[in-house]
């Protein structure tokens, strides 16, 4: 008789916040060789790919070694304005905001997020709640960093998102 293989379980934040979640893809970042992050997409039942910005979602990146909050939140904003236009009062506002909820990281740690459709987005380290930002037009790039056709990490998104992607 074979062992049945466990499901992977959302962390606590996740479970909260998504009741239901499951794992829907899971990658890891290296940059220059280097292990940065792993991450994991959790998504509910009725998830659809091709409308990832209207779904309820949830992003964990467990990081493999530290990083600054500032420069995360700087790489994060780069990232995002690589991929469609933002406005000077976006760009001051989302870095405010992302460097304000964005802290260090070291190894082993867990920066979440997870996006509330037309809401925006709450934001939790190692499981706990660092704030929120209500603005669902900084959720859509935010999350499409990942998830958007115009990623930096097309790899990426196909291992989140799935062959469907």
């Amino acid at each position: 008789m074979l062992a049945a293989t466990a499901l992977p379980v959302p962390p606590g934040e996740v479970a909260t916040e998504l009741p239901g979640a499951r794992l829907q893809g899971q990658a890891r970042l290296r940059y220059f060789g280097l292990h940065v992050y792993d991450i994991r997409l959790w998504v509910v039942d009725g998830f659809r790919v091709d409308a990832f910005a209207d779904m309820p979602l949830a992003l964990e990146l467990e990081y493999a070694r530290h990083l600054d909050g500032t420069a995360i939140a700087h790489r994060s904003l780069a990232e995002m304005r690589r991929a469609r236009r933002i406005s000077a009062d976006e760009e001051e506002r989302w870095g405010d905001s992302m460097r304000r909820l964005f802290p260090s990281v070291v190894k082993g740690d867990r920066l979440t997020g997870v996006q509330r459709p037309g809401e925006g987005a709450r934001f939790f380290h190692n499981a706990e709640l660092r704030g929120e930002l209500r603005d669902g037009e900084f959720a859509r790039a935010f999350f499409g960093i990942w998830l958007a056709p115009t990623t930096s990490e097309p790899k990426m998104r196909s291992a989140l998102l799935g062959p469907s992607s």
